[in-house]
């Protein structure tokens, strides 16, 4: 789903109930998780919940910023949605986009730090910081063409 649509979907619903309920139900959206993919290095450090994340670097031929695509997993269906809206935000992106996006303010937008607990909260940001340091990472290892 696209971050546009999940932000007009989300003004729609004036209720925080609503909102709660629309987030689990992005997180069904997700792609399943390969069960292989559950391991402790796809682990994401800071949550409370158990969360994995793999991230797939295609590299362009080194003509341009690698793109990094995502899967994802937890064990909680609220951090699930949280999952699916920081997908919208990142997947599909060159990795310097990625860095130049500020994902929390788009969760601040969405009112969702008013809302969730600060054990979540901080899971969003070690969220948002793994996916940063992979897309770092996948420039500072993809091949220079000149």
């Amino acid at each position: 789903m696209m971050l546009d649509d999940i932000l007009a979907d989300f003004e729609l619903l004036d209720e925080w109930e609503d909102r709660y309920h629309y987030v689990i139900e992005l997180g069904r959206t997700l792609e399943p998780l390969p069960e292989e993919c559950h391991r402790p290095n796809n682990k994401v450090q800071g949550c409370v919940s158990q969360v994995w994340l793999v991230t797939h670097v295609e590299v362009n031929g080194g003509e341009q910023p690698p793109r990094l695509k995502f899967l994802g997993d937890s064990d909680a269906h609220i951090v699930r949605g949280l999952i699916a809206i920081l997908f919208a935000i990142y997947c599909d992106k060159q990795a310097d986009e990625i860095l130049a996006i500020e994902a929390l303010s788009v969760f601040n937008r969405m009112g969702l730090q008013d809302h969730l607990t600060p054990q979540r909260s901080n899971g969003f940001a070690a969220m948002v910081e793994r996916i940063r340091l992979d897309a770092r990472i996948s420039m500072e290892n993809a091949p220079v063409i000149h």
